[in-house]
């Protein structure tokens, strides 16, 4: 039975959710005063020859911001990093996960960066979405960089030295910044996650940095009441605001809808995209609100909401598919070529995603949680 608080608390989130629809416009269909950027059609991920890949693809989204990508023959969590560079800072969003070696590459990036605008040093800030090792295990190689040109300010993936730095008094319910010299980026706690999770919103080029609570994949949920909030309060934060693109830390979907690829995949050939848009967002939210505070696993058609694992078996089962994939990859590496690809419009096991009321779309779908990340 539906107890009354949670009613309640679903016809309120359903109310306010309304009130928000709202999405915001500019004038012109001309891009308005936001930076424009390109996005590459397809990643690197981790082949077909890993003999041929480098350790991270650098991407230019335009001439002050980066997009980094760890090869899924490193480890397969292929991250995310973002580089955003202000006139007095510059700003780097994660650290790569393991084997990724992250800090040759990044010292290139910049010092191209200086070469390019003339510069001979520029400071660097590095912060992360939450602390989660595929996040974070690049810290302690960066700080042994003692470069000049990048004199540097870490801050450690915890609850409190994001508050002090952001200057949020209340969290999670005050959003802090950071001014990078004419270039302010917004945080946003989103806790759920992890307890430690933000979200960042560049005002610059409209783009919200989501890190683990929405990408194309798995959305691994610790706290499901803290995770509806979180999204709730980006909701909120988003509303009346331009949202170019939502760019989460991981691919773990493919472009067929609500069909990913198994957990410990390293080479993703037919992935999906790596945006999404604020409509993901308010579709999470509705998806979260039909749940009505019982934790389910839902499959939509760009990500998987996934609550932490109810029992020893089912981490167990997973173990195993993870063991699998990560053996059949790992053995062809040097040609992943010989592997058949996932067919098309078929799961890629046997777990059944909750049915979501008449009129949403579901379909079965066989998701497997990251060893890695379970909660």
């Amino acid at each position: 039975m539906i107890s009354k608080a949670q009613c309640l608390h679903g016809i309120f989130a359903a109310l306010t959710l309304t009130s928000l629809r709202s999405v915001a416009q500019l004038p012109e269909p001309n891009g308005g005063a936001i930076d424009r950027g390109v996005l590459p059609d397809r990643w690197m991920t981790g082949g077909p020859r890993c003999m041929e890949m480098p350790e991270w693809q650098v991407h230019e989204y335009n001439s002050n911001l980066y997009i980094l990508r760890q090869s899924g023959c490193t480890d397969f969590e292929k991250p995310f990093v973002f580089l955003l560079f202000g006139n007095d800072k510059a700003l780097l969003l994660d650290t790569g996960s393991r084997n990724g070696d992250l800090a040759p590459t990044l010292q290139r990036t910049i010092h191209n960066w200086l070469k390019m605008n003339s510069r001979q040093a520029i400071r660097l800030i590095v912060v992360h979405t939450h602390g989660h090792e595929d996040h974070i295990a690049g810290d302690a190689a960066i700080r042994e960089l003692h470069d000049p040109a990048m004199p540097l300010t870490v801050v450690p993936a915890e609850v409190q030295a994001d508050r002090d730095f952001f200057r949020m008094n209340r969290w999670p319910e005050d959003t802090g910044a950071v001014d990078l010299g004419d270039r302010i980026i917004d945080v946003i706690a989103i806790p759920g996650h992890s307890d430690t999770s933000i979200a960042l919103y560049d005002r610059r080029t409209a783009i919200l940095f989501a890190g683990d609570s929405l990408y194309p994949g798995r959305l691994y949920v610790h706290d499901f009441a803290e995770f509806q909030a979180s999204s709730e309060r980006l909701i909120r934060f988003t509303d009346g605001k331009p949202v170019a693109h939502i760019l989460g830390n991981h691919i773990e979907q493919t472009r067929t809808p609500y069909q990913d690829y198994p957990v410990g995949t390293i080479y993703q050939p037919d992935e999906h995209e790596l945006q999404l848009s604020r409509g993901s967002l308010l579709e999470l939210e509705d998806a979260l609100v039909s749940l009505h505070g019982r934790p389910a696993r839902v499959a939509l058609r760009d990500f998987t909401i996934w609550p932490s694992p109810s029992s020893a078996s089912e981490r167990a089962a997973r173990e195993e598919v993870f063991q699998d994939t990560q053996r059949r990859q790992l053995n062809h590496m040097w040609d992943q070529t010989c592997l058949e690809s996932p067919k098309r419009g078929r799961p890629v096991g046997g777990n059944v995603a909750r049915v979501r009321p008449a009129g949403y779309r579901v379909m079965q779908t066989a998701i497997n949680l990251t060893p890695g990340r379970i909660m």
